[in-house]
């Protein structure tokens, strides 16, 4: 066929121009996008007979997409969020709060109900919480029965010991003292008769001379308050011992400040002045104490038996104390073999017969006679001021045992240590840690540092001096003074020094009778005349025994355990949700996802309104630009900038079957305008690509 494009377009019937039925504007374009322009067929009678009968019909309307299921779908609003999540959660109670939505009434009270349940159980959780992390323990009791190690027993003779070294010394201290007594209460010793005359000049030799000192009278509104009772002073002029106290006064360095250490006793006065001189004259000794005899311990101890067997030299050490003289330690940590105990009761035990005459005996610094027994662990130093009691001349002491064991929980449960290392405070002791070693160790570390040496009743590190006025002239002044702050805890002793986890002690319980009995003293006084040596007037006076045993086998070991742990906090957490709610974990999970969903849509409204804030007019602008560079070939169908294609000016190319199609009847739109100034077939030359 010789005809041109154009001839074909101008044959075909303006009625075939119609849109055909189903064809829709995005199957048009779906269409010249897929296939490449093809020449149109001619076409033929039937087909333009069938258009023209189907007539015009308006487009069908677009139907909607599925909507596509995403990975993470968050609620458009926060009350569709909460009618969801009261629908479908398995909290009991929730649910009211969406069933009842058309009562306000029964809404509000649900609402109200459910709230307020959940703050009570909160609250709960709150007080659980609470109680966990103040780590309560528990006390756990238990009762158990096996052979015993038999503890380590340390026994004194309250007899300090005359060394050769300083017996001088010590008899010079005594003459001085005589005669202060004699000053002050007008006593005449009988190794004074024959020297009065030296009196005044011995007691100028010592420094820090004993004094009476006048206590100011009390007011005159005081003395009319007394009761006639208290006459007995009126009565007994001579004493006068309330307006006066007995003491030495003791100065700083510089002596710029000094005080009076005073006693309202005059006996506490004596001793403790008396004490106070013999310090320094024991700080005095050598490094290494002279050896004593090798018969002391058979001078003090006549028997000693161990479940029925006699001890030797290597069940027991020695070492000697400043106040309590020689003492003698059984069973302790350098006994190679340790004494077990099998069997309770008095036979089965340590057994001791002792001599308690007073052969080296300082009347003035030891006021008792006898003998001072403690009792304490292998591994445990024998703080006999502390711990220890004393036994009686004359009298058999039986003395029961019952161990106790206490472990302790550290860390947060407690405020414990396992073996000191966490302590600031160095051990002195050659002994594992004891809060006791620990707080004499603090003492002697706040002397060393406050005064420039150490007290002689503790151990000293190296390289450190014992105090002596005659080098330290001023230690008592710091001693005295660091004693009050000591026992005020204001040196922190009692703060640092922690107790120990684990603890072992012994329950004492002791009983007397008379030893020997008045029948059997005869011969029991015979025979340690003939076996000991003892030779003693007053024989009762002179010999004591003890006796130390287990009461019994069975021994209590108490231990900390929490109270409440995470199985019981998360039992009880469970409890009260389960009371209040009646639901499981899972609710939990649900709660936590309302959380994240409200804390999402809280976030997106948020950024919503931000862009729509910063954003929109600048995107406005941007928009119009765009739209404005956007070429013509990219805009839909109906927009017509130029009544001529390129694709019908070019020879030989026909126009593709989607060109053909007439464009959607959209009552907005009108129709293109041909070139010659009709728009009958206008429609059908404006490409989709023109310019």
């Amino acid at each position: 066929m010789s005809g041109t494009k154009g001839d074909k377009l101008e044959e075909q019937d303006p009625k075939a121009l119609q849109p055909m039925p189903g064809l829709r504007k995005g199957d048009k374009l779906k269409e010249q996008d897929s296939s490449p322009p093809q020449p149109t067929p001619r076409p033929r009678k039937g087909d333009k007979h069938e258009e023209q009968g189907l007539g015009p019909e308006p487009a069908a309307p677009q139907q909607p997409m599925a909507e596509e299921e995403a990975l993470i779908e968050f609620h458009r609003s926060y009350r569709e969020l909460f009618e969801f999540f009261c629908n479908n959660t398995t909290i009991h109670g929730a649910i009211r709060l969406v069933c009842s939505r058309h009562n306000r009434m029964k809404t509000a009270f649900w609402a109200v109900l459910w709230l307020c349940t959940f703050g009570v159980m909160y609250w709960q959780f709150g007080l659980l919480f609470g109680e966990y992390f103040s780590y309560p323990v528990s006390l756990n009791i238990n009762l158990n029965s096996d052979k015993l190690v038999f503890p380590a027993v340390t026994i004194c003779t309250l007899n300090p010991y005359r060394y050769a070294e300083i017996k001088e010394e010590l008899e010079e201290l005594d003459r001085i003292t005589e005669q202060t007594l004699y000053d002050l209460y007008k006593y005449n010793s009988t190794t004074l008769v024959a020297h009065s005359r030296g009196r005044r000049e011995l007691r100028g030799t010592l420094p820090h001379p004993l004094q009476r000192l006048r206590v100011p009278p009390p007011p005159h509104g005081a003395r009319r308050a007394r009761s006639a009772a208290s006459s007995v002073r009126d009565n007994n002029p001579q004493v006068d011992r309330k307006d006066w106290k007995i003491g030495f006064q003791l100065c700083n360095q510089n002596k710029s400040d000094c005080f009076y250490q005073t006693y309202s006793s005059g006996v506490d006065a004596v001793r403790e002045w008396y004490r106070f001189h013999y310090i320094n004259i024991l700080s005095r000794l050598p490094e290494t104490l002279p050896s004593l005899e090798e018969d002391t311990l058979g001078n003090f101890i006549f028997a000693c038996r161990f479940n029925q067997v006699s001890c030797n030299q290597a069940n027991y050490s020695h070492f000697h104390h400043p106040m309590y003289g020689n003492c003698y330690t059984f069973n302790d940590k350098n006994n190679s073999n340790l004494w077990m105990s099998s069997m309770p009761g008095i036979n089965n035990g340590l057994s001791l017969m002792l001599r308690t005459e007073q052969n080296d005996f300082i009347p003035l610094l030891s006021t008792v006679t006898g003998a001072r027994v403690m009792v304490h662990g292998q591994d445990e130093p024998a703080f006999m001021d502390d711990g220890g009691f004393n036994l009686r001349p004359g009298v058999e002491t039986s003395i029961s045992m019952r161990k106790e064991a206490l472990d302790r929980l550290g860390g947060d449960y407690g405020d414990c240590t396992k073996n000191g290392s966490d302590v600031p405070v160095k051990n002195l002791y050659p002994s594992k840690y004891t809060q006791q070693v620990c707080i004499h160790s603090c003492f002697q570390e706040s002397m060393i540092k406050a005064c420039g040496c150490a007290y002689i009743f503790y151990p000293r590190p190296q390289n450190v001096e014992y105090c002596d006025y005659k080098k330290h002239s001023s230690w008592g002044y710091c001693y005295y003074k660091l004693q009050a702050d000591f026992s005020s805890d204001h040196l922190g002793c009692f703060t640092k020094c922690r107790k120990p986890c684990s603890v072992t002690s012994y329950q004492l319980s002791a009983g007397y009778s008379r030893w020997p009995s008045v029948t059997s003293q005869k011969w029991v006084f015979q025979m340690l005349s003939l076996q000991n040596n003892y030779t003693i007037s007053n024989k009762r006076n002179g010999v004591a025994k003890v006796n130390i045993f287990f009461k019994e086998l069975n021994y209590k070991s108490n231990s900390e355990s929490p109270s409440v742990t995470m199985v019981t906090l998360l039992s009880n957490l469970g409890s009260q949700w389960s009371l209040w709610f009646g639901s499981s974990v899972l609710s939990v999970v649900e709660m936590a996802e309302l959380i994240l969903d409200l804390l999402v849509i809280t976030f997106l409204m948020l950024l919503r309104r931000f862009r729509s804030r910063y954003w929109s007019p600048g995107r406005g602008g941007r928009g119009a630009q765009e739209v404005a560079s956007t070429p013509a070939s990219s805009l839909p169908s109906h927009f017509c900038p130029h009544p001529t294609s390129l694709s019908l000016s070019q020879p030989g190319l026909a126009p593709s079957p989607a060109l053909t199609a007439p464009p959607p009847a959209y009552a907005t739109l009108g129709s293109c305008p041909s070139p010659g100034g009709t728009t009958g077939a206008s429609s059908s030359a404006c490409p989709l690509g023109g310019p």
